[in-house]
């Protein structure tokens, strides 16, 4: 079911209020949130945690959300306004998507234990309408019908935060055992001999080279070629204002 949009100016106790000497906001919870994610993982976020880092009751969480998981969508919100910020239309729609696409996946890199709870789920908050709006926007200012512009859209947000869970799984992981994956590459893959294993052989320099990056960059640009190629054959032979893409 669809969860109802709450502009956040019309939601329930939202205002600070000084409890146990400490001014408490939705903000602080946030933010206390975001850094007890990265130092201790989900385990570290509890009612009783939250309250012993603020210095207030527990049950003040309650004044500014229903539950922890309520607080993990705030959190998930966050993450797509520091995305945003700062982020204008420059009217070049393919350089537009790509600096969203780079900054929602280093926003959620920044922190990857909020990433890897958070990327998957919807919240309806301010942050990531905004975003959505700034996406849809930029592919119907391009020219996009509204089907492509939606079946696009759809591609490239699940795109964008699907690597986001991954990278950030990866950057989450224990340093030994995050070490351990990248030397594979060089320790296992790069010995294979050709005999046995011709394709892998004949590709591993390349495969050792490439294989520890994330390969966002490299899809979020294909997704951008398909993107060009349906906006070249809408009606009209639509193209970027700027024609940029025509120069590819």
């Amino acid at each position: 079911m669809a969860k109802k949009v709450v502009p956040e100016g019309e939601r329930r106790r939202r205002k600070p209020v000084k409890a146990g000497g400490v001014v408490l906001s939705e903000r602080l919870y946030i933010e206390t949130a975001l850094r007890m994610l990265q130092e201790h993982g989900r385990d570290g976020l509890t009612v009783r945690r939250l309250g012993a880092a603020i210095g207030a009751d527990p049950s003040s969480l309650y004044r500014y959300f229903r539950s922890t998981d309520d607080l993990l969508l705030a959190v998930g919100d966050e993450l797509a306004g520091r995305a945003l910020r700062g982020w204008a239309p420059t009217g070049d729609w393919r350089a537009d998507l790509r600096e969203l696409g780079l900054r929602v996946h280093s926003a959620y890199l920044a922190h990857p234990q909020a990433a890897i709870l958070t990327a998957s789920r919807v919240s309806g908050r301010s942050h990531e309408i905004a975003a959505d709006e700034a996406i849809l926007g930029v592919l119907r200012t391009a020219g996009l019908p509204d089907a492509e512009t939606v079946r696009v859209y759809h591609a490239f947000i699940d795109q964008v935060l699907a690597f986001a869970a991954l990278d950030a799984a990866a950057l989450a992981l224990p340093h030994t055992a995050r070490a351990a994956d990248e030397a594979v590459w060089q320790a296992t893959y790069a010995r294979l001999p050709a005999g046995t294993h011709p394709h892998i052989a004949a590709t591993a320099p390349r495969l050792v080279a490439r294989m520890n990056a994330s390969a966002y960059p490299t899809a979020l640009e294909m997704l951008l070629d398909s993107a060009a190629a349906a906006l070249n054959s809408a009606p009209g032979g639509a193209r970027p204002p700027n024609g940029a893409d025509a120069a590819r």
